[in-house]
């Protein structure tokens, strides 16, 4: 009697996990920093433009997710409540921040790119991918081209961003995000997965941005200061979504064509180049003001995926609650301001 073989998408998911866990296998054996997260995404990104049929995990994928999101709102404590208006001298910086990308970004890709406006437009929002592809959809932009370049950016600035730091305050990115779940606790766990899930579903419910993170990551922080939950997610919760956020990224490379790479992977890499740079001279403007320590200032104004910072921050032991308020801040801003200002730029003729 022979098996019946998987149905397409489950083949390709199936296939996706066993090169994301070779590619995680690889890097943590070889001591890189981040191995379940720059893992996965280096050899889904490889085996994508080796033609490999790859699949996201849909559904599940995004669940785990919402473990990064409990992490922040788990850290979230009365004394740490307190110390959130020592922050609004950096937040102030985060809306001249969008500014620049945008008056840097939106002329490279229309003009020197040649991208029709809505794609160029969205293109350069620093927002999160979803979000952008939505609005980009609605006006009528290149999904695919709009998919490339934004997964180009996270993928160039999360894999610069570890080396930099390294370099820079010799942070060990290959220690253990936290305590193991034996210490955590079952009882713990239970109302952390759950508290997820509800967390997620809920704030999908209520259209907010970003659901998967940031619905966990409030009703996290609800239970974290009513004493209902009084530790962060074991170090094998994180670990898992590490490992689907990475794979997450690489196989949006799936079926990619020569000429998408010429342009909108060329584009996407010139992007995150000069966005690197931005970021850089507003981080050194902070430390230098004393607004914020320098491992802080780094991961808050580094325009990556709002996950993957926050996995970094995990890692590196920095101030969850200031890394997280400011990518926020980017978020909320630029989706509720990059529609309004698109139209306003397509009725003045670009």
């Amino acid at each position: 009697m022979t098996a019946k073989p998987l149905p397409g998408l489950w083949r390709r998911r199936a296939v996706t996990l066993a090169v994301a866990a070779v590619g995680a296998g690889v890097f943590w054996a070889l001591h890189l920093p981040l191995p379940l997260l720059m893992g996965p995404m280096t050899a889904c990104l490889i085996a994508a433009l080796a033609r490999a049929q790859l699949a996201d995990m849909g559904a599940f994928g995004t669940y785990l997710r919402t473990f990064l999101g409990l992490a922040v709102g788990a850290s979230i404590t009365p004394d740490l409540v307190h110390k959130l208006p020592a922050m609004a001298g950096s937040l102030a910086f985060v809306p001249l921040f969008i500014l620049a990308i945008a008056c840097m970004g939106y002329p490279l890709f229309r003009r020197v790119f040649g991208f029709d406006h809505p794609t160029a437009w969205y293109a350069a929002m620093p927002g999160g991918l979803q979000d952008m592809l939505v609005f980009g959809a609605e006006a009528g932009g290149d999904l695919r081209a709009l998919s490339l370049i934004h997964a180009t950016r996270v993928l160039a600035i999360v894999t610069l961003a570890p080396i930099l730091m390294h370099w820079l305050w010799a942070v060990d990115l290959t220690q253990a995000p936290g305590q193991p779940a034996s210490s955590v606790g079952a009882e713990q766990i239970v109302i952390l997965l759950v508290a997820g899930l509800v967390g997620w579903k809920a704030a999908e419910r209520l259209g907010l941005f970003g659901a998967s993170i940031l619905g966990p990551m409030i009703l996290a922080a609800i239970l974290s200061l009513t004493g209902v939950i009084h530790a962060r997610p074991p170090s094998e919760m994180i670990w898992a979504a590490q490992l689907f956020i990475g794979l997450s990224v690489g196989v949006k490379y799936t079926g990619i064509t020569l000429r998408e790479i010429r342009i909108d992977v060329g584009a996407g890499l010139l992007y995150a180049a000069l966005l690197a740079l931005l970021s850089l001279g507003f981080i050194e403007l902070i430390t230098q003001t004393g607004l914020a320590p320098g491992q802080e200032a780094f991961l808050a104004f580094l325009p990556g995926g709002q996950a993957e910072m926050v996995v970094i921050a995990i890692m590196t032991g920095a101030d969850l609650a200031f890394v997280v308020s400011h990518h926020l801040l980017r978020l909320i801003l630029v989706i509720l301001l990059a529609p309004v200002v698109a139209k306003l730029v397509l009725r003045r003729g670009g």
